[in-house]
């Protein structure tokens, strides 16, 4: 299944999308969040589904689409999980995966603009590959980790590089600014796609391809991710975890380029659409 929620900002509604037609399923849940997931809500929309659909509102193609997920309770984000990236950081690969949060209130649809934050000169780009947890999950262990998501999505990981680097030694600073979690367009249940460990993930800038990479590059899975991750916290359902980004971000160039104001960001990954944000100054209309 594909999830998409839809509507203006704050207003959206869950929806599903069937061989490239949005249908709205708001008169069966109230959104895609924590309830949903921890209440089998994915199976209950399943059957709905295979019941047809021929009795759900059709959603025009023209409407804004939000995160297929309704507001988590964290976003928590992996640095340094793609060996390219590391090695064009000058980074050594991590022993352990390197975890840091991105501010839930940075989550915005697929397609709106992102804000550059004020006294911000190092935006950059990073097309990440996003699990969402499907249940409640604490020790996990790794053998068990699929069976805890709900599925995947699309996600650019904005990032203040000067904020993250340079302002007092938190990765957080530059990682949660409002806008910097751009995710979907829809939540592909796992069914959706291939081999995770090979899809392919890729980044443009004003149509010049900045990133393209596959998750095979990854240095921890996702199940080891998702069990490790479970050691410190316990995830939620409706949590996401965004799981790294390939070589090719503005900060690895020599030297560095990062984005500006009337600048497209263009990202996509296999099976889970593509998304497209016109980068904007602080308080631009």
């Amino acid at each position: 299944m594909k999830l998409i929620r839809f509507g203006q900002p704050d207003q959206e509604k869950p929806g599903v999308l069937l061989n490239g037609t949005r249908y709205d399923v708001s008169a069966h849940f109230a959104d895609y969040n924590e309830q949903f997931f921890a209440q089998n809500g994915l199976q209950k929309l399943a059957e709905i589904i295979r019941n047809g659909p021929g009795q759900l509102p059709v959603v025009a193609d023209d409407v804004r689409l939000g995160s297929p997920v309704a507001r988590p309770s964290k976003i928590v984000c992996v640095g340094l999980n793609y060996a390219d990236h590391a090695r064009e950081t000058g980074a050594t690969p991590p022993a352990e995966p390197v975890l840091f949060m991105k501010s839930t209130t940075a989550l915005i649809g697929p397609n709106d603009d992102i804000i550059i934050p004020r006294n911000s000169v190092k935006t950059d780009w990073e097309v990440e590959l996003a699990v969402v947890m499907g249940k409640r999950a604490s020790y996990v262990e790794e053998a068990d980790a699929a069976d805890y998501i709900a599925g995947y999505a699309l996600h650019n990981d904005v990032s203040e590089r000067e904020f993250q680097i340079e302002r007092g030694g938190t990765w957080d600073k530059g990682k949660g600014c409002d806008t910097f979690a751009p995710i979907g367009p829809w939540l592909a249940t796992a069914d959706e796609l291939g081999d995770i460990d090979n899809l392919r993930l890729w980044l443009s800038v004003n149509g010049r391809m900045m990133q393209d990479g596959t998750t095979a590059e990854f240095i921890f899975r996702i199940p080891h991710l998702i069990s490790y991750i479970s050691q410190f916290m316990t995830l939620l359902p409706g949590d996401v975890i965004s799981t790294g980004t390939p070589a090719g971000v503005g900060l690895g160039m020599s030297p560095p380029v990062y984005l500006q104001p009337g600048d497209v960001v263009e990202l996509g990954i296999d099976g889970l659409g593509t998304s497209r944000q016109m980068l904007k100054a602080y308080g631009q209309n």
